[in-house]
């Protein structure tokens, strides 16, 4: 009597087992890697994307706009998100990813709280950054060491304010991070620091700086007066197909673009006046 009982429960437990198994292979995912700066818009899309479709994931990780263009080329994953043009990627061949704009993103110096400057030249910016202005008082500010916080090598927003304030030109060593969010959390907690971060990561517990005036604002962005700015790309190997394609339209939707976009500190690319190539260059 027990041997039977026995085997009925092992036969039940194979065919919800089997059950389970057949669920599993049904589900299908995307995977979506690379730009801290557009992580978290496309987490927050993907969420709502997924509300209504049980048994569809969209896994969403950050990384670097580099590693994000070097995954998708070499196939490990669906999409790559990047703030740079794959054209800009040293070792990526542009010619076998699509591209897709779903965004464009401001990019601000961020300084502790206690530093008594609130705005800088683009050559103050610059000369901070190459370690030639050391002391924030040879800015008009206090009397405090700077301390210089970049981006890792291979993120997009450190590729960005390097070409619009550095003019390519290569930073003092410093210590760097891959988290646009840790960059933010160490210069609110750490006296004199300066680094950079995407509007959408700003918050009240760091300062912005104006650089010539210039505010760094999402209207400012629009009309390039402020030109530390990027589009916000996901890159696909070839064109989009299935649950990719069915995300990336959803992404570039009216309801995701008119709304989330705004909300999360992105500027629609609709709302741009200018437009720019991989080059830079303003597009006529």
């Amino acid at each position: 009597m027990k041997k039977k009982i026995v085997g009925l429960l092992t036969l039940g437990f194979t065919i919800i087992l089997s059950g389970c198994s057949q669920w599993i292979d049904q589900g299908e995912s995307v995977t979506a890697v690379g730009s801290s700066a557009l992580q978290p818009l496309v987490e927050t899309v993907a969420e709502e994307f997924q509300q209504d479709r049980p048994g569809q994931f969209v896994n969403v990780q950050g990384g670097g706009s580099g590693t994000g263009l070097s995954q998708v080329q070499s196939g490990a994953v669906d999409i790559g998100n990047s703030d740079m043009f794959a054209e800009e990627k040293s070792g990526v061949d542009a010619s076998q990813l699509v591209d897709h704009r779903v965004a464009v993103i401001g990019i601000t110096p961020i300084v502790n709280q206690d530093i008594g400057v609130d705005e800088l030249s683009k050559d103050e910016l610059k000369e901070i950054f190459l370690g030639k202005i050391t002391n924030w008082k040879e800015v008009g500010g206090n009397d405090q060491e700077i301390v210089i916080l970049n981006r890792a090598s291979g993120s997009g927003t450190r590729d960005t304010f390097e070409k619009w304030i550095l003019d390519d030109e290569n930073p003092i060593a410093s210590q760097e991070q891959d988290s646009s969010g840790m960059v933010r959390q160490i210069v609110s907690d750490t006296p004199g620091a300066i680094s950079y971060i995407a509007f959408s990561y700003v918050t009240d517990d760091v300062d912005v700086l104006a650089i010539d005036g210039v505010q760094p604002t999402d209207e400012n962005v629009t009309t390039n007066d402020w030109p530390i700015w990027s589009y916000e790309h996901m890159y696909t190997k070839g064109e989009p197909t299935g649950l990719t394609k069915e995300f990336l339209d959803y992404t570039l939707s009216d309801d995701v673009q008119k709304n989330l976009v705004g909300q999360l500190g992105y500027i629609p690319v609709s709302q741009m006046k200018v437009e720019r190539d991989a080059n830079g260059d303003i597009v006529e």
